[in-house]
């Protein structure tokens, strides 16, 4: 069973201009973020814009990366949608295509109790084999429901392949919390890029980065400075990758993603209304931010 670990980059999805998803964009993405050194891959999340997408289109972009990606990295789907069936459908597709696990969002913009909350999760992990890893995922300030403590303890002990939690939200003390469920066997990845190196030390596995899909140099760098036990270098590159989180509006708004792939001869595509790509002085401005914070990275790479 492969879990979640070190860098896991939470991809954009490329779109053509007519709006249709661009799979070999898709593709040319997973080759760059494999060859940057990233460890796991994580499409169709937020960053993915998966609510944007029909069923079809998320299943034929998780079949390209988990054929791209040919078992060099670990793959995790995300499943996560406003209906249940849409969940489990893609689920079982994530398993079927040969994903290593799959990772749900609460459900979202309606608001669920507790016993919602935990039936749920319950399902989807009722519809998958007991070795075929899920992920939590909170992330209160987009979903409008978040994962208490308590809940995350009922769904642990009822389900085996419930085996961590991507929380995205910069509270350390909840995420403490969460590292003791299951008398701490329990995995948690921070989705906040800034806080990778703080949420290391807490005893987080990774970090789920946004950021990382535009430049996984200093997070792959990080955690493998941390890991040697280089903690004033790891300092250094987290204060280099929190430039990058600022010029890139921390993944509020991913045409800056978009447009800075492109900047790094990426095809990341064009953004899917009701969202727009950047303006030319918004291009100009994003180029400007990024070539200081480039020279840093050269110096410290």
């Amino acid at each position: 069973m492969k879990k979640l670990y070190g860098v896991t980059t939470a991809m954009v999805t490329p779109f053509n201009e007519d709006k249709t998803v661009n799979l070999e964009g898709v593709a040319e993405l997973t080759e760059f973020l494999i060859s940057k050194g990233v460890h796991c891959l994580y499409p169709l999340g937020t960053t993915g814009e998966m609510l944007k997408l029909s069923v079809a289109e998320r299943k034929a972009i998780a079949e390209s990366v988990v054929k791209t990606a040919k078992g060099r990295v670990t793959v995790y789907i995300h499943v996560g949608d406003v209906k249940t069936e849409n969940v489990l459908e893609l689920a079982q597709h994530a398993h079927k295509i040969g994903a290593d696990g799959v990772g749900a969002v609460t459900p979202i913009y309606f608001g669920v109790n507790e016993r919602e909350m935990e039936n749920f999760y319950i399902e989807l992990s009722r519809n998958l084999p007991d070795d075929f890893p899920i992920y939590l995922y909170s992330i209160p300030q987009c979903a409008s429901n978040e994962l208490s403590v308590e809940v995350v303890e009922k769904i642990k002990k009822a389900c085996k392949n419930i085996v961590g939690i991507k929380y995205s939200y910069p509270d350390f003390t909840l995420t403490s919390k969460y590292l003791n469920v299951n008398d701490g066997n329990f995995d948690v990845v921070l989705g906040p890029d800034h806080l990778f190196l703080p949420a290391l030390a807490l005893g987080c596995t990774g970090t789920v980065s946004g950021v990382s899909s535009v430049y996984p140099e200093p997070f792959v760098a990080l955690y493998k400075a941390y890991q040697e036990g280089n903690i004033e270098k790891a300092r250094e590159l987290q204060k280099l990758a929190t430039k990058y989180c600022n010029a890139l509006k921390n993944g509020s708004n991913m045409s800056y993603f978009k447009e800075a792939l492109k900047m790094r001869g990426i095809n990341a595509g064009h953004m899917k209304a009701p969202h727009l790509d950047l303006t030319k002085e918004e291009i100009s401005n994003l180029k400007s931010s990024l070539l200081e914070i480039d020279e840093e990275l050269s110096i410290l790479s």
